[in-house]
C-alpha cells in the first residue's frame, strides 16, 4: 500500500537536463552550450562521461548572469 496521503505536496524531483535540453530551456544555440562547458562558464557535471544540467542550478546561474549586467 502506498502511504502518499492526497492532501499532501509530492517533493518534486530536480529535474536533470542533457546539453540539447539545456540549450533549448535556455533559448541557446547547442554549440553556445558546449562553448561555455569548455571555457568552464556554465554548471554541469558528467555523468558516465556525458554532461548533465540540473534546472534549480542553470536557472541561479541565468539569473546572477542576468544580474551582473
Amino acid at each position: 500500500m502506498d502511504n502518499i496521503q492526497p492532501d499532501q505536496p509530492r517533493r518534486e524531483r530536480t529535474q536533470i537536463m542533457t546539453p540539447k535540453e539545456a540549450a533549448k530551456y535556455l533559448g541557446f544555440h547547442l554549440v553556445t552550450i558546449y562553448r561555455l562547458l569548455k571555457k568552464h562558464e556554465i554548471p554541469a557535471t558528467k555523468i558516465g562521461g556525458q554532461w548533465r544540467f540540473k534546472k534549480d542550478v542553470l536557472d541561479a546561474w541565468l539569473l546572477n548572469r542576468m544580474n551582473r549586467g
